[in-house]
C-alpha cells in the first residue's frame, strides 16, 4: 500500500535529516498565504527577505491592498517576478476584502480540508500548492503540498506516475499516515535539493537508494552533495 511506503520513506528521511522544526507559535493563515506566494520560483533566503521587507514597509494587510502596484513591486523585488507576485498578492487581498469584508482567514480554522482547498484556490493568484501550504503550515492539517521537488522525488520513488504536481497531490491525498505530512513534505524537499536533483542525481549517496523504484538511477559515484539546513520560509512566519 502507498501509505506503508510513505511511512517507510518518512522514517528513513527522519533518520537522515531528523524531524523538521516547526514554528511553536501558531501561524496566521493569511500570513502563510502571502508568504507562500513570495516563495514561488525563488530560494528561501530571497523570499524571506521579501516577506520581511513587506511587513516592515506596511503595517497592515489593508495597507498592502491599497498600495500602488509599482511601489509594491519594489518592496518585494528581491523575490523575483515582482509584477506577477505583487498582482497576485493584491488580487488575493482584494478578493478576500470583497467577499468577507475583512482581511483575515480565521474562518479557515473551522473548515474541512476539501472545502478550504476549494475556497482558497478560488482566490486570484492562489493555486493548489499555495493553498495546501496554508493547510499544512498554518493549520497543521495532514496535507502534503507538492512543488517540483516533491513531485520529482515522489515519481522516482514510485508514489505517483505523473509529472504534474496537481495530480501527484491528489495521489498522495488521504494516503499519508496521520501526523507525517510535515516531515514527509519538508524532508522530500531537502532530498530533492541534495540528492534527487533534476539532472545528475546523486543516487549512490541517497538515503533512499534501497527503496527507490526509479529505473533510471545515476550510479556514477562522485555526485556533489549540497547540504541544507534551517527552516523553510513558511516555517518561519
Amino acid at each position: 500500500m502507498i501509505s506503508n511506503r510513505i511511512k517507510k520513506i518518512d522514517s528513513l528521511l527522519r533518520e537522515y535529516y531528523g524531524v523538521p522544526k516547526r514554528s511553536e507559535v501558531p501561524q496566521d493563515p493569511l500570513d502563510v498565504l502571502i508568504g507562500t506566494i513570495l516563495t514561488q520560483n525563488t530560494n528561501d533566503n530571497n523570499s524571506w527577505k521579501a516577506y520581511n521587507n513587506l511587513r516592515n514597509t506596511y503595517k497592515t494587510w489593508d495597507e498592502v491592498r491599497l498600495a500602488n502596484t509599482s511601489e509594491l513591486k519594489e518592496v518585494i523585488k528581491i523575490a523575483g517576478l515582482p509584477r506577477q507576485k505583487a498582482e497576485a498578492i493584491k488580487g488575493v487581498l482584494d478578493d478576500l476584502h470583497s467577499r468577507k469584508g475583512r482581511l483575515d482567514l480565521e474562518h479557515a480554522r473551522e473548515m474541512g480540508d476539501e472545502e478550504l482547498l476549494k475556497e482558497l484556490t478560488s482566490y486570484k493568484g492562489v493555486g493548489l500548492k499555495t493553498a495546501s501550504c496554508v493547510l499544512l503550515f498554518s493549520l497543521h492539517r495532514n496535507i502534503c503540498p507538492v512543488d517540483t521537488h516533491v513531485n520529482r522525488t515522489a515519481k522516482r520513488l514510485g508514489l505517483t506516475e505523473s509529472n504534474q504536481p496537481e495530480k501527484t497531490f491528489f495521489a498522495l491525498l488521504g494516503n499519508i499516515p496521520e501526523g507525517l505530512a510535515h516531515s514527509f513534505h519538508s524532508n522530500l524537499i531537502l532530498l530533492g535539493r541534495e540528492f534527487c536533483r533534476p539532472a545528475a542525481p546523486d543516487c549512490p549517496h541517497c538515503p533512499l537508494l534501497d527503496v527507490c523504484n526509479s529505473s533510471d538511477k545515476n550510479m556514477h559515484d562522485g555526485g556533489k552533495k549540497y547540504p541544507y539546513s534551517g527552516f523553510l520560509l513558511i516555517d518561519k512566519l
